[in-house]
């Protein structure tokens, strides 16, 4: 199964649902799957009958991140990898966030790296009580994309993202809500009932104030970007966005990948070109 972003037609009460799927690979995101989340959310925005979504990944999982059996065909190509990432990943995302309906993440098993990304851009975010998070990236030689890391630290809290991201931690839902990232911690069965009572809550309110209530707290996110990305304050973040994907060839990167797709431990050295 190559993996398919699904949409369902919304139900009496205006509740759409969402299913990151692919089979097999734990609902791993594929550069397909990251196209298909932008036009999703794309014809979400524009469904003027649409109340609220319900983002849930197939199964017992929510996303174990990026499809990793795609990597070697174009992240060792600076510019391949910068289409990848500005294009593909961030298009995905910036559609969830630019979205105005309310999105409410439900999330089971893991949630890692992409799936922490994407959880990042819901509005309200509940987890069973076996999930699990973390961005484990730099087992696999590289880092998180600026955008993507400025999205994820904004919603984790700077502590728990670089925790993530430097020392590659994992996080139990407890934790995640005790940051304030979950809104609440379920067992499965109270998991399914209390989303689609959450739903349905919002579902009956004003259409129109949740959508303007979530223009304004996107300008803010969008203007909180600005300023990190292109901010005279700045300038050395600038910079770091100018090269992001640099190290792109480097042995370093070949290597994580290569070790993870062959079934390794990774051997890094100080040598990264």
């Amino acid at each position: 199964m190559a993996g398919e972003i699904a949409l369902a037609a919304a139900d009496a009460h205006g509740v759409l649902r969402v299913t990151l799927r692919h089979g097999g690979r734990l609902n791993a995101m594929t550069r397909a799957m990251w196209r298909e989340l932008r036009a999703v959310f794309e014809r979400i925005q524009a469904d003027d009958e649409a109340r609220c979504v319900l983002l849930q990944g197939e199964g017992e999982a929510f996303c174990a991140g990026g499809d990793i059996s795609e990597y070697p065909a174009f992240r060792f190509d600076a510019q391949t990898l910068r289409d990848f990432h500005e294009g593909e990943v961030w298009g995905g995302l910036s559609a969830m966030l630019a979205c105005e309906v309310p999105i409410v993440a439900v999330i089971r098993g893991p949630c890692m790296g992409a799936g922490v990304e994407i959880a990042s851009c819901c509005d309200i975010r509940l987890a069973e009580a076996g999930a699990r998070f973390g961005a484990p990236i730099a087992r696999l030689g590289f880092p998180m994309a600026p955008r993507e890391a400025l999205l994820v630290a904004s919603r984790l809290g700077d502590a728990l993202a670089r925790q993530m991201l430097l020392a590659a931690s994992s996080f139990d839902a407890a934790a995640l809500h005790a940051s304030g990232f979950l809104a609440e911690v379920l067992t499965p069965p109270e998991l399914h009932d209390k989303a689609e009572k959450l739903a349905r809550q919002i579902a009956a309110l004003a259409p129109q104030a949740a959508r303007l209530n979530k223009r304004v707290l996107h300008s803010i996110f969008e203007r909180n970007m600005a300023l990190a990305l292109d901010g005279q304050a700045s300038a050395a973040m600038v910079s770091g966005v100018e090269d992001a994907y640099a190290y792109a060839p480097s042995r370093e990167h070949r290597e994580g990948i290569e070790a993870f797709l062959a079934k390794r431990k990774p051997r890094f050295t100080d040598d990264v070109h």
